[in-house]
């Protein structure tokens, strides 16, 4: 499969994008953890490319954009599974990585949702970067926490809430009942 990728500057550092012939496959941190070595093209005129960068920078300035964009990320059926429950956590909300198993029916399950959480591919697109840990606190992320910290932060900003005032308390609102 032929990839393409174009790089779009951020707030939190650069973005390396990839998208095959129709679909986003990727986007990865400057630090991206677990990032693998892809061979693509530099292509800035790709559709999906140029569309993702469009809703990214959107999303920066501080509109509040819901990623509509075709994607295809590379991963197993539960991968898959958990990559598309984070897709419907709002923006502004964050749940626990056991309200994320609760939600995909696989109570329990809370060490799997955060094996596939690292794994995602598509960073912001798939806010991975929603789940924290049950008490509240800011858990690894592939970009770093820090990065996580300060996309919870604009995501508060984005809705009008309080700012992020550190990992002992959470203010951001988490869905009743998860």
């Amino acid at each position: 499969m032929k990839l393409y990728t174009m790089t779009l500057k951020s707030p939190v550092g650069p973005l390396r994008l990839y998208a095959n012939e129709g679909a986003l496959t990727a986007i990865y941190l400057e630090n991206h953890k677990r990032a693998p070595v892809l061979v693509a093209s530099e292509r800035e005129d790709h559709p999906v490319l140029r569309e993702a960068r469009r809703q990214l920078e959107e999303y920066f300035t501080g509109e509040p954009v819901s990623f509509e964009l075709p994607l295809e990320p590379a991963g197993t059926p539960f991968q898959q599974t958990v990559w598309k429950a984070l897709r419907e956590i709002p923006l502004g909300v964050t749940w626990s990585y056991a309200s994320l198993a609760r939600h995909i029916g696989r109570e329990g399950a809370s060490r799997a949702v955060g094996s596939a959480n690292a794994r995602n591919p598509l960073s912001i697109v798939v806010p991975c970067h929603r789940v924290v840990g049950t008490s509240g606190a800011l858990t690894g992320y592939a970009g770093g926490v820090p990065t996580k910290q300060w996309l919870l932060e604009h995501e508060q900003r984005i809705r009008g809430g309080s700012s992020w005032v550190g990992q002992a308390s959470l203010p951001l609102q988490s869905t009743p009942g998860l």
